[in-house]
């Protein structure tokens, strides 16, 4: 018999570019769109993501349900293009609290065996 019989897996472990898209989300705020989050993604990470893997995954957060987005009004700066805005929802701020408890978790454990200085 398996041993997970009647134990559903939950799908709610975040890989770590989630978390710094969402923490990215929270410090923005109402700030929160495409080129900015980019901007904040690549400030956080220490180098270069593209933009095409930071908008694949805010649309991946946002089927989850812990992303919000929609488009602002057109803008002339833009040539007539909206701007998509994001924002973090009460289940993706859960998953990212859970994340950084479990990171915090690790560390304090290797910092007790001297495996981190």
């Amino acid at each position: 018999m398996p041993y997970n019989v009647g134990v559903m897996a939950t799908n709610d472990n975040l890989g770590t570019f989630e978390q710094i898209i969402l923490t990215s989300l929270v410090i923005l705020g109402e700030n929160a769109y495409g080129a900015t989050v980019h901007e904040k993604v690549e400030e956080l990470a220490e180098g270069s993501r593209s933009i095409g893997s930071v908008y694949t995954t805010l649309d991946r957060l946002e089927q989850k349900g812990y992303v919000k987005s929609w488009f602002g009004d057109p803008t002339p700066e833009r040539g007539g293009r909206a701007k998509r805005f994001f924002k973090i929802q009460a289940a993706g701020q859960l998953a990212l609290n859970k994340s950084m408890q479990l990171a915090d978790n690790m560390l304090t454990a290797l910092k007790e065996i001297g495996g981190v200085v």
